[in-house]
C-alpha cells in the first residue's frame, strides 16, 4: 500500500504539467486503445484530446464538477462546438504519446484550442477545437474574464 506522499506524487503526474504555450500530458497507449492490428482506433484520439482539454483546466482552476455544481452562479458545463482533425501517422500499441494543448483564441462563449498528439518529435495527430460554455438551458454563456489569464497567460 502506497504511503500518502507516494500517492500524492503519483496523483500529481496523472494531470500532465501547465507549460509557457499551455498544457502538456504524457499517455501510454494500451490494448484497449487499439484496433486488432495493435493501430490506435482512429475514435481513440478524441479520447487522448479530451484528457488533455479536460487536464488543462484542471491545472487552470476550473474543474468539471465544480460548475456542474453552480459554483460559478449557475450550473454550466463545456461542449464541443466544432473539431477538425489532421491523422498524419499512428500510434501503436505501448507508444508513450504527448498531447500538447493550447489557446488560440477566447471570444465570447467560445474558446479555441490547438491540439497535437506526437511520438517523440513526430507529429501524429493535430486538431483544432472550438468548445463554448452553456448554461442548464443550453444557451451559450459568456467566458469568465478572470479564466482568461489562466488559459492565454500574458494576453
Amino acid at each position: 500500500m502506497a504511503v500518502h506522499g507516494e500517492e500524492d506524487a503519483l496523483a500529481a503526474g496523472l494531470s500532465g504539467a501547465l507549460t509557457p504555450f499551455g498544457h502538456r500530458l504524457m499517455a501510454r497507449v494500451y490494448y484497449a486503445d487499439t484496433d486488432f492490428s495493435g493501430v490506435v482506433y482512429h475514435a481513440r484520439y478524441l479520447e487522448f484530446f479530451e484528457r488533455g482539454r479536460s487536464d488543462f483546466l484542471r491545472l487552470a482552476g476550473v474543474h468539471h464538477t465544480e460548475l456542474a455544481d453552480g459554483k460559478h452562479g449557475e450550473k454550466i458545463v463545456w461542449i464541443v462546438r466544432r473539431m477538425e482533425i489532421d491523422f498524419r501517422a499512428s500510434a501503436r500499441i505501448d507508444d508513450v504519446l504527448t498531447v500538447d494543448t493550447r489557446t488560440v483564441d477566447i471570444s465570447g462563449a467560445r474558446i479555441t484550442m490547438a491540439q497535437q498528439l506526437k511520438r517523440g518529435d513526430e507529429v501524429l495527430v493535430e486538431a483544432r477545437v472550438e468548445a463554448a460554455i452553456v448554461g442548464e438551458n443550453g444557451r451559450p454563456r459568456r467566458f469568465p474574464k478572470d479564466w482568461v489569464e489562466a488559459f492565454m497567460p500574458g494576453q
